[in-house]
């Protein structure tokens, strides 16, 4: 996906009262953050942040952090909490691979991924948002009883991500080949702005639910 610049993005998500801007320093004092004792979901890789406040909006017992590395994307998150503010959303810029550094054991009680980047080569593979090495920084940050909900529209991807469940110790709890036509998964189901595209050209999604 090729992403175009906005010039002054950083500066514009800098100034935003709803970014946390120092994470790391939240780490073990994310409820501090909200100002309740919720539960806490993050969604890694969270686009222009559909998902996420559409989640928020319909949930208000539970907070949600929306991390993203791009701040050309971020911005247009940012953007729309101004136009609807969120009081248990907040935003972050930062790599994923930072999730141990700004999150404590246990902390989080689920983590979404949806439509990560495939990462398609061989040699990439433990970049991949589902790969063994990422499941072992969720194992780290989840509580005991989270759940993990992932969504691709990428077969390869997706079949990778079944293949690394066992062997990073998770179980299958719930999966399906074509959510969309799925009676038992669908119920309840949010949809990113990938996932109307995607689907709307007839495209199946998928979707695991796993723990350990």
């Amino acid at each position: 996906m090729r992403l175009r610049n906005v010039t002054g993005s950083r500066e514009m998500i800098a100034g935003s009262r709803f970014v946390v801007h120092d994470p790391a320093a939240q780490k073990g004092k994310w409820h501090e953050v909200f100002g309740n004792d919720h539960p806490i979901h993050i969604e890694i890789g969270m686009g222009k942040g559909r998902f996420m406040m559409d989640l928020a909006a319909a949930n208000p017992g539970i907070d949600y952090v929306g991390i993203e590395k791009y701040s050309t994307v971020l911005l247009r998150a940012v953007q729309k909490m101004e136009m609807q503010e969120l009081a248990n959303l907040r935003l972050v810029r930062m790599e994923a691979e930072e999730l141990c550094e700004v999150f404590d054991r246990g902390e989080i009680a689920k983590i979404y991924l949806n439509f990560s980047d495939p990462w398609p080569k061989d040699r990439h593979a433990k970049r991949r948002l589902p790969s063994r090495q990422f499941l072992a920084r969720y194992h780290e940050i989840l509580a005991a009883d989270g759940r993990i909900e992932f969504k691709t529209d990428n077969a390869d991807l997706f079949d990778f991500a079944l293949e690394e469940i066992g062997p990073a110790g998770w179980k299958l709890e719930a999966v399906t080949r074509d959510l969309h036509h799925d009676a038992q998964m669908l119920p309840g189901n949010i949809m990113t702005e990938y996932e109307e595209k995607f689907s709307s050209l007839g495209n199946p999604i998928y979707k695991y639910i796993i723990y350990r």
